[in-house]
C-alpha cells in the first residue's frame, strides 16, 4: 500500500488537526493586526522584530498569539513537526486513542478470552511519585492509580473527577466539591485535607519533603486549603488565572496527606495509593509494573482484572510482540509498520493528531545560539516538510511556532521557516558564527522516529558551507534529568524533545518551555515574560 494510502486512511480513521479545535473550545478569531506574513522576514534585519511596532492585544488570545509571533521571530527552536500518535493494538481489547498521549488502561475492555491486559512503551517510569516527574511514560503508569479533581475525556472535554461540582467564587478563588464515598487503595477515605495538601505539595516547595517539577503546571496557582467543613477544598491564585480549571482537568494527582507524610521518598517512588481504578499488585523497576483491579473503586469496576505495563524501546521489538501475541497495546508505531499491522489478522492500528509539538531547542545564552541571526538560520537550513514526507511518511504536521493548531493562543498569521539553505548560510554570516561547529542531542525511542528525525536536521545542518553538526544520541532518561535539574547552564546547548500539552491552551507550552523562570526553558526574553503575564492576568474562558 502507497503512503499516500495510508495516509488518507489514517486521516479518515483520526481526524484532521481542525479537529482539534473543537477540543480547544474557545479559539478566537486571531489578532487582525498580525496580518503580515510570518516568515521570519518581517523583522528590522537586525535580528530585532518589529512586533512591539503592532497595536497592543485587547484578549487573552491576542497576548498569546503575539507572544507567538515573538517567540516565531526569536526562534528558540528549529520549529519541526506535530506528532501523531499511532498505536497497534490486538484484535482481543476495545480501545481507541486518545489526543493527549494518555493510555487509560480504565478504558479498556477485555474481548478475547482473558481478563488481563498488557500495554508496551518505549520507556517505562521514572518512579511512581505522581507528582515528581515530567515525562508521559510515568504519566501512563500513575495515571492508572491515581486521580485528580477534574479530568478529561477522550476527546479533550473536561469532565468531574474526584470533585462533583466546581466554580469561581471570586476573582483568585475557586472552589471544587468533592465526590463523598471515594477510598484510597490503603483504605482510608479520602478527605479535602488531602486535596488540598496534594495542590500545596505541588505549588509550594515546602510541603510534603518534594519541590514538585510541575509547579508551573499549574502556574497562578498560589495554594489550597478546605472550606470550613470538609466537603470542598478552596484554591487560591495570584491573579484571575483564566485556565485554572483547564489545568486542573490535566494535572495534579491527588495522594493520601498521611501516607505521604508517614513513607520517605523512595517509599512513596515505588509504592502507589491512589483512588483509582487500578492498585499495585507487583513494581520492578525498570522491568514491569503489575496493576489489579481495585474492588472498592467509587465508579464502576474496571473492565480488565490486571493491567501489565513493560517497555521496549526499539520500535521494531514493540510491533513484533503485538504480532506474536505477547502484549494489547504497544506506542509509536512507525509510519512504515501501520500496513504490516494492518494487514495482520489479529492486530489494528488506533491513531490520532497528537498534543506534542517535536522541536529542535538551542539554548539562547550558549555560543553559536546567543544569536537571533543564528538561530533563524537554523531554521532555513532544514527541509522540515521533507522530513514530514520522507522520515515520517507524512503522517505529521509542520510547525511554524511553538503552539500548535487548534490550540487556544495558536498564531494562524505566521507560516512555517521555508527550506532555504542560501538565506541559511547568509544569516550564519551575519551572526559571526561562520565555521560553527554544533552537536545535536536527541533521545533514542522516546518519539516516533526521533533519531531519524535528528539525523535529518543533523544531516541538512552540515550541508551548510559554513556549519557542522554532529548527533549524540542519548539515553532517554539520561537526558530527561539533564532538561530538569532547574541549571539551564548544565542543560546541553542544543537538544531535540518534545512536549506534549494536554490543556490545549498555548500558555502551557511557552510557560514551561520558554518563559524567563519555565523549568525547562531554553530562553529568557522580557517581551515574552511580559506577554504571558498579561494574558494570564487577563479575563478568559475556564475551560
Amino acid at each position: 500500500m502507497s503512503r499516500d494510502v495510508d495516509r488518507r486512511d489514517f486521516l479518515v480513521l483520526t481526524g484532521t488537526a481542525a479537529g482539534a479545535a473543537a477540543v480547544a473550545g474557545c479559539i478566537g478569531d486571531g489578532d487582525e493586526t498580525e496580518s503580515e506574513g510570518g516568515d521570519g522576514a518581517d523583522d528590522g534585519g537586525d535580528g530585532t522584530s518589529t512586533e512591539t511596532a503592532r497595536p497592543e492585544p485587547e484578549t487573552r488570545e491576542g497576548y498569546l498569539q503575539r507572544a507567538n509571533r515573538v517567540l516565531h521571530d526569536e526562534a528558540p527552536w528549529i520549529f519541526l513537526n506535530r506528532q501523531y500518535s499511532v498505536y497497534g493494538k490486538s484484535t482481543d481489547v476495545d480501545w481507541e486513542a486518545r489526543r493527549d498521549e494518555r493510555i487509560d488502561g480504565y478504558a479498556i475492555e477485555p474481548t478475547g478470552s482473558g481478563s488481563s491486559v498488557q500495554i508496551t512503551q518505549s520507556q517505562l517510569d521514572s518512579g511512581l511519585d505522581p507528582q515528581d516527574h515530567r515525562e508521559t511514560p510515568t504519566d501512563n503508569i500513575v495515571v492508572q492509580a491515581y486521580e485528580g479533581l477534574l479530568a478529561r475525556d477522550r476527546e479533550g472535554r473536561v469532565v468531574e473527577e474526584l470533585a462533583t461540582a466546581y466554580e469561581r467564587v471570586d476573582e483568585g478563588r475557586v472552589r471544587f466539591e468533592l465526590r463523598s464515598g471515594v477510598s484510597f487503595h490503603s483504605g482510608d477515605s479520602l478527605t479535602a485535607e488531602d486535596a488540598a495538601f496534594s495542590i500545596n505539595r505541588i505549588v509550594k516547595p515546602d510541603v510534603g519533603g518534594l519541590e514538585s517539577p510541575q509547579a508551573d503546571q499549574l502556574a497562578g496557582v498560589t495554594g489550597a486549603e478546605p472550606d470550613d467543613d470538609g466537603s470542598a477544598v478552596l484554591v487560591e491564585s495570584e491573579g484571575f488565572n483564566p485556565v485554572v480549571f483547564a489545568l486542573f482537568a490535566t494535572h495534579c494527582d491527588v495522594l493520601n496527606r498521611s501516607w505521604v507524610e508517614e513513607n520517605d521518598d523512595e517509599y512513596v517512588n515505588s509504592n502507589v495509593n491512589g483512588t483509582g481504578p487500578f492498585r499495585l499488585a507487583s513494581y520492578e523497576q525498570d522491568v514491569e509494573v503489575v496493576f489489579e483491579r481495585f474492588g472498592d473503586y467509587w465508579d464502576d469496576e474496571a473492565a480488565a482484572e490486571e493491567l501489565v505495563i513493560t517497555a521496549a524501546s526499539e520500535d521494531s521489538t514493540r510491533v513484533d510482540q503485538l504480532l506474536g501475541g505477547e502484549t494489547d497495546v504497544i506506542v509509536n508505531v512507525r509510519p512504515q509498520n501501520v500496513s504490516q499491522i494492518r494487514d495482520a489478522d489479529e492486530a489494528e492500528i488506533s491513531a490520532v493528531p497528537s498534543v506534542r509539538v517535536i522541536y529542535s531547542a538551542m539554548i539562547y545564552d550558549r555560543e553559536p545560539f546567543d544569536s537571533v541571526a543564528f538561530r533563524r538560520a537554523m531554521n532555513y537550513a532544514v527541509d522540515v516538510e521533507s522530513i514530514v514526507d520522507t522520515v515520517l511518511s507524512g503522517f505529521a504536521d509542520r510547525a511554524s511556532q511553538p503552539t500548535l493548531e487548534g490550540f487556544t493562543g495558536y498564531n494562524p498569521d505566521l507560516d512555517p521557516y521555508p527550506y532555504d539553505p542560501e538565506e541559511a548560510e547568509r544569516l550564519v554570516e551575519e551572526s559571526g558564527y561562520a565555521g560553527a561547529e554544533i552537536e545535536l542531542h536527541t533521545p533514542s525511542g522516546r518519539y516516533l522516529k526521533d533519531v531519524e528525525i535528528a539525523q535529518a536536521v543533523v544531516g541538512y545542518i552540515d550541508d551548510l558551507e559554513n556549519v557542522s553538526a554532529s548527533i549524540h544520541r542519548r539515553d532517554f532518561g539520561t537526558l530527561r534529568d539533564a532538561l530538569l535539574d532547574g541549571d539551564i547552564s548544565t542543560r546541553p546547548a542544543f537538544y531535540l524533545v518534545g512536549w506534549g500539552n494536554a490543556t490545549f491552551d498555548a500558555s502551557q507550552t511557552i510557560t514551561p518551555l520558554l518563559t524567563s523562570d519555565g523549568a525547562l526553558t531554553s530562553l529568557q526574553n522580557e517581551r515574552v515574560d511580559e506577554l504571558i503575564h498579561r494574558a494570564q492576568s487577563t479575563s478568559g474562558s475556564d475551560s
